[in-house]
């Protein structure tokens, strides 16, 4: 049985002691199954702020979601225009 695999799009604000690590990049995909797509991005010393796209099974995303949380990445999902965006 096949699942629908609906993409979500989240901004993520990283504090400066993760702006290291490959956590979108690498973890997320090995951890969870999920395929991240980085769809813009500023960063610098202090702080990185990332457009991420995520692709995979909605019970996997969330887990993705509450992981990056957990290591102090502030993340607000983007809603389809006229939806005011979760905090």
């Amino acid at each position: 049985m096949c699942s629908i695999m609906v993409p979500r799009k989240f901004f993520c604000t990283f504090p400066q002691e993760r702006i290291s690590e490959p956590i979108i990049s690498h973890i997320l995909g090995e951890k969870f199954g999920v395929v991240p797509n980085i769809r813009a991005a500023s960063i610098d010393d202090a702080v990185a702020l990332v457009a991420v796209e995520i692709e995979g099974d909605p019970e996997q995303i969330e887990k993705a979601v509450a992981y990056l949380v957990e290591k102090g990445v502030k993340v607000e999902e983007m809603k389809p225009d006229g939806e005011k965006p979760g905090v």
